[in-house]
């Protein structure tokens, strides 16, 4: 008789983690909350207008390639996807607008004409962020930072060797202003903290690995939106012979002597031999497993950043606006102060704003767009998001108007929103955190939750523990707990 496995919530991390238990045999439930699978990887729909409603940039592939190697199935009998030939289009408040191009050769011709820079120091930051992934990928991203045996290794050899090169005692700000001769350039690259909520001012230099995951694998879109990742994962779990159980909120994982028994939605048991749980880490402890022994420490880590995000149709097809697009404001250091220490939202709340229109023809009528507009905020700590919600949503309108040079207002048909309430009550994300912990800690690394539990058959996945947030990291959080089983 097989093993049978309970995964918690349908998030990237989950489905993965239940398509490889599928294949080693077992028998897989996935117990979601919500109506419908994803997390955070969903979508909107608003009139005429559809939106991807969480992450909208696709990095590194081949993890999710994997697993339909691993099924033995087609991947292309299930999605598609295309490489971006521009990774992001940056528009600044002087006019000067700069095309971050996939090929290396014709981005560093684009940095020379418009910016009138010598080219070396920027490859020379490509060829080390190349550096540190090569040198840190095995070891914190691909196995268990807390088990020992994964230290007795020649990779973990080489990373000490090489350490003094991975920048981890400067700030990911301090390694960008000695290295690139652009303050443009340092805006950009400084961006890469926010890709795990962080703060560029306090994370470690460590973090430029992430600019070679964009430029050295490239940027994807996949051709049915963002949403069509879930769809394909739960598509092959469900050929897999994986079920869901939806509107089935797990209310405790019942656990004795030390070891796993099963998981009770409200009155109803499900029997388990390994549970995977992909809820965040924090409310899993507080609600799931109260009685094991809490980690405080790792618990009690800033959590990263969260977003105010506006869904708007557009009424308007603005030519230049393709995939991602990213705004700046001149001065955001003080907003970075804001969101990490103070908590707050400045004046004038636009730092790295993002702005994502799919271009599929489905997904808008005839000469609209349909805008994910993002803008990086604090986590929940009982701010007035209403009121904040108002400010923000002048302040970025104003700034589109101005750079665009039309009334973005007059152009809106359809909007929604998603704030740092509205993100913990769909995805039970603590305090609205997009990424769990921050990593504004030089050993940052080290300190988020492991996938193994002290409770025998209890695994974590997602991005609230190990190796962190996003989805290839998430994906990779499936396979280290599929390596420990």
């Amino acid at each position: 008789m097989s093993k049978e496995v309970v995964v918690i919530g349908s998030g990237v991390a989950g489905l993965a983690a239940a398509i490889r238990f599928s294949v080693k045999g077992y028998s897989v439930k996935i117990l979601e909350a919500n109506n419908y699978p994803g997390g955070k990887l969903t979508e909107i729909k608003l009139g005429a207008f559809r939106f991807d409603a969480g992450p909208s940039l696709f990095t590194m592939p081949q993890y999710i390639e994997e697993l339909f190697h691993l099924a033995g199935k087609d991947i292309f009998e299930y999605f598609e996807y295309e490489k971006c030939d521009i990774v992001c289009k940056y528009f600044f408040e002087d006019g000067l607008k700069l095309d971050f191009f996939q090929d290396k050769e014709k981005l560093f011709k684009e940095i020379e004409d418009k910016l009138n820079v010598d080219i070396q120091p920027l490859k020379k930051h490509f060829d080390s962020s190349e550096f540190i992934y090569n040198k840190t990928s095995k070891i914190f991203l691909e196995q268990s930072l807390h088990k020992f045996r994964n230290y007795l290794s020649l990779d973990v050899i080489k990373g000490i060797v090489a350490s003094p090169k991975l920048k981890l005692f400067k700030t990911l700000h301090q390694d960008n202003e000695q290295h690139l001769n652009h303050p443009k350039l340092v805006q950009i690259f400084d961006r890469y903290a926010t890709y795990n909520g962080s703060d560029p001012y306090q994370a470690p230099g460590i973090l430029n690995v992430i600019p070679h995951l964009e430029q050295g694998f490239g940027t994807y879109f996949p051709k049915k939106g963002m949403v069509s990742i879930t769809e394909a994962l739960v598509k092959l779990a469900k050929d897999l012979g994986v079920e869901f159980l939806f509107n089935s909120k797990v209310s405790k994982i019942d656990i004795k002597k030390n070891s796993i028994s099963g998981v009770y939605v409200g009155d109803e048991f499900y029997k388990s031999d390994i549970v995977v749980c992909n809820s965040d880490i924090k409310p899993a402890y507080k609600f799931l497993i109260p009685e094991v022994k809490k980690p405080n420490k790792t618990l009690s880590q800033e959590p990263s950043s969260s977003a105010m995000i506006f869904y708007w149709g557009i009424n308007f097809d603005f030519k230049e606006l393709d995939l991602h697009n990213i705004f700046f404001t001149d001065d955001y250091k003080e907003e970075f102060t804001k969101i990490f220490k103070e908590k707050n939202v400045s004046d004038d709340p636009t730092i790295y704003l993002n702005i994502t229109s799919t271009k599929l023809p489905s997904d808008a009528p005839n000469n609209s767009q349909n805008w994910f507009v993002m803008v990086n905020v604090p986590s929940n700590e009982g701010q007035d998001w209403d009121i904040l919600r108002g400010q923000i949503r002048r302040n970025v309108i104003a700034k589109l108007s101005r750079i665009l040079k039309v009334d973005i207002e007059a152009l809106i048909i359809e909007e929604d929103y998603l704030d740092p309430i509205r993100i913990e009550e769909r995805t039970s994300s603590y305090a609205g955190a997009l990424y769990g912990a921050s990593s504004n800690d030089r050993m940052a690394a080290f300190f988020r939750h492991p996938n193994f539990s002290t409770v025998k058959g209890l695994y974590f996945v997602g991005g609230s523990v190990h190796p962190g947030g996003g989805i290839p990291l998430c994906l990779l959080s499936a396979k280290i707990v599929d390596d420990i089983v």
